[in-house]
């Protein structure tokens, strides 16, 4: 069973790639919450499990992660391009 953590900063504008940036700026969005993520994980058809007391290393709040279950069928990368464009359609 595959495990994915995806934290906020992957998704965030706001974040260059070297801070933490797993997206093009087209896909990005300005400060994505844990809660936004882990809907549009269950969009695209895995289960998510949200942890709030946890910090990117590169940044100083804490916002949490999200724990991604089962997407054994899927890479990284292709996960996160898929929950990004779900989580513009949430922003619409």
């Amino acid at each position: 069973m595959v495990e994915n953590v995806i934290w906020p900063a992957a998704f965030d504008a706001r974040c260059s790639r070297s801070d933490g940036r797993r997206v093009s700026l087209d896909l990005a969005i300005e400060d994505p919450t844990v809660d936004e993520i882990a809907k549009a994980v269950q969009q695209v058809g895995y289960d998510a499990v949200i942890e709030r007391e946890k910090s990117y290393p590169r940044e100083h709040e804490q916002r949490g992660y999200v724990l991604v279950k089962n997407a054994d069928d899927a890479t990284k990368s292709d996960l996160l391009g898929a929950v990004a464009a779900y989580l513009q359609v949430l922003r619409e």
